[in-house]
């Protein structure tokens, strides 16, 4: 072999290969990519033992007492979650619209007001949430009449369902769920969250503690399932039939209202009605059920239990946080809503899903209606619509750099479904996600004042489209009221 052909020859030495031909000058050679070359010695050496089921197990306590940990940060000494503070600066920015030199009056003059605490000598007053409630109502019976400081709540007209939903995960669902609930508790209104997703992320927001699915929604849906039942024995009874009888489960969530399930939260107008693990045997439980009492709306359930006890009355909104699937409990929160609020990421594939996500409804809720409209056809009675007062996509973790173009397009195919206030994505929002804190509870404080500015205005900006809709909503149905009375 002549020089020139080994010259010509790969070479490969010390992770590196090269071509050389005859004449040409050396080139630095490029490293290998990282999956050359790995030694199946060296890679056993790294391999752990195969896993067993235990090993779930414990890789679930592992993820537990982590997360105990993260969760821990956020709580006071006693072991629950507590809400910050709100400075002069903030209340007068954000929460009550007076200038803040008159804000400082009207707290002098007035005593009996809370005055805020202070950190240092003659530094800036700080408040509860209570507080801030307290010096809002104060402002809206003696302030000025043009300016509002309590939103807008029609009389006599129930809560209103808002359910956040999308079938897939990691669209910033809960998060966004969370928000809306903080900014209209900071808004003034009454807050009630139910959390149907059996993670408990939402739940975990708001330091809820929840020991098994008797303390989620489940004993309502077993108690309106068994109200059914009830209903149908009476009926099998007055024909000779014999009874189904009630097991253990549907006898106890008799005895269960909703108020026993609601707990307060850290924030003093949001409540909760939690979720955890144990919460998701309710979509094995509730088909037992379907098959056992056709007859049983379960799409109403959720809906029944809060009008009979009263919750809808004791709220002005309630958010229901759905799981990542269309599975019942979804299509309990849904069916319940009065507004429906889908999260999307502006990328081909979260379009793609959420596009199969509302045929999916379409095909869901056509064939409820198509099933219950026959009997009701034959019978002589009112035909089943569902009917959402409003449905709005939401553009979630949105970079404006990145994904402009792909937003346009959504926004042209989805028009008025599609919300044309789009959710940035800054560094507020990781920061807050890390330490187990909604936007609205991170202080200040802790980042550049002009990062937490623009972090708020892209939640308070959600915020501001969904309470157009609410506001409009509440308004239509104020005036239909009227009219009807007229």
């Amino acid at each position: 072999m002549d020089m020139a052909e080994a010259a010509g020859r790969k070479t490969v030495g010390r992770g590196r290969a090269e071509i050389r031909k005859a004449g040409s000058p050396k080139e630095p050679l490029a490293p290998l990519p990282p999956y050359f070359n790995i030694s199946p010695d060296a890679a056993l050496a790294e391999l752990e033992a195969p896993l067993t089921t235990a090993g779930f197990a414990e890789i679930a306590e592992a993820c537990t007492r982590g997360r105990d940990d993260l969760a821990s940060r956020g709580l006071d000494e006693e072991g629950r979650k507590s809400l910050r503070l709100f400075s002069t600066w903030e209340i007068t920015r954000y929460l009550i619209p007076v200038a803040t030199a008159h804000f400082r009056r009207v707290l002098k003059a007035n005593p009996d007001l809370p005055q805020g605490i202070s950190e240092t000598e003659g530094g800036a007053k700080w408040f509860t949430l209570d507080e801030v409630l307290r010096l809002r109502a104060h402002f809206a019976a003696e302030g000025s009449k043009a300016k509002e400081y309590r939103p807008y709540r029609p009389a006599g007209l129930p809560a209103k369902l808002v359910a956040v939903a999308n079938f897939k995960g990691g669209v910033g669902k809960t998060s966004t769920a969370a928000h809306l609930a903080m900014s209209a508790a900071l808004d003034g209104y009454k807050v009630l969250v139910i959390d149907l997703d059996s993670q408990g992320s939402m739940t975990s927001i708001f330091g809820g503690r929840i020991a098994d699915e008797w303390g989620t929604v489940f004993p309502l849906l077993a108690r309106h399932y068994a109200g059914h039942l009830q209903a149908e024995n009476r009926a099998r009874v007055s024909r000779g039939d014999p009874p189904v009888p009630m097991d253990e489960t549907l006898t106890e969530a008799q005895k269960i209202r909703a108020g026993d399930l609601i707990a307060k939260t850290h924030w003093p107008n949001i409540d909760l009605i939690g979720a955890q693990l144990n919460l998701y045997w309710a979509e094995f439980q509730i088909p037992v059920w379907r098959m056992q009492g056709r007859g049983w709306k379960l799409w109403d359930a959720l809906t029944d239990v809060l009008a009979e006890d009263g919750v809808l009355d004791r709220y002005d909104v309630i958010f229901i946080d759905t799981p990542p699937a269309l599975g019942y409990l979804t299509i309990n929160g849904l069916a319940a809503a009065d507004i429906l609020l889908v999260p999307l990421g502006a990328s081909f594939l979260e379009f793609d899903s959420t596009g199969r996500f509302f045929d999916m409804l379409h095909s869901t809720f056509r064939s409820i209606e198509e099933g219950e409209n026959i009997a009701a056809r034959a019978l002589g009675r009112e035909e089943l619509s569902f009917e959402w007062d409003a449905v709005r996509a939401v553009l979630t973790r949105f970079d404006g750099a990145q994904q402009g173009e792909m937003a346009a397009l959504m926004q042209a195919y989805m028009g008025r479904t599609m919300s044309s206030v789009r959710q940035d994505f800054t560094a507020l929002i990781g920061q807050a996600g890390e330490q187990v804190n909604g936007i609205y509870e991170a202080d200040y404080r802790d980042f550049n004042r002009d990062t937490y500015i623009r972090g708020r205005e892209t939640f308070d900006a959600t915020y501001a489209a969904f309470k157009r809709l609410l506001v409009g909503i509440w308004r239509r149905e104020e005036l239909a009221a009227k009219a009807a009375a007229e």
